[in-house]
């Protein structure tokens, strides 16, 4: 009789290396769980900024779903390089220079994406301080939903 792949693996692993892949797998998958709820929040906040300022448009659930991701990597790319080579305006400015780099973020993915439109630069300037504030909500509300534990 032949026994599945799992058992085998369990029958060859003691206890505690079982209950440690289990939980490698479950932290896995409560990650990418976190993730996709962020991503789907995001993009809901995006269609609350178009509802909320009339210089920011989006045309649909999938186009603020696209809009949210191509944001995440540009923040997630670009906005490090730009906020390193502006640190000297940066620190004169004292720290207020950092809205131009989100504005000039929230531009460049409504210049890039065709169901995402901004007015000119002071609606995506806007646009992308209501954005942020939609984040920093939706990123404590995470942390309470998904409280990381040690």
């Amino acid at each position: 009789m032949k026994t599945s792949l799992p058992n085998r693996i369990f029958s060859i692993l003691g206890a505690s290396e079982q209950i440690q892949l289990l939980s490698e797998r479950l932290l896995v998958c409560l990650s990418l769980m976190k993730t996709l709820i962020r991503w789907l929040l995001l993009a809901g906040a995006l269609l609350l900024v178009a509802n909320l300022y009339p210089g920011v448009e989006v045309k649909n659930f999938t186009s603020a779903l696209i809009a949210a991701f191509v944001l995440g990597l540009l923040n997630t790319l670009l906005r490090p390089i730009l906020v390193l080579l502006t640190l000297p305006v940066t620190v004169l400015s004292l720290g207020l220079f950092l809205f131009i780099i989100n504005a000039l973020m929230f531009w460049a993915a409504a210049n890039l994406l065709d169901g995402f439109a901004v007015a000119g630069f002071a609606a995506a300037l806007i646009g992308s301080l209501i954005y942020s504030l939609c984040g920093m909500v939706i990123d404590v509300l995470i942390e309470r939903l998904f409280p990381l534990r040690d």
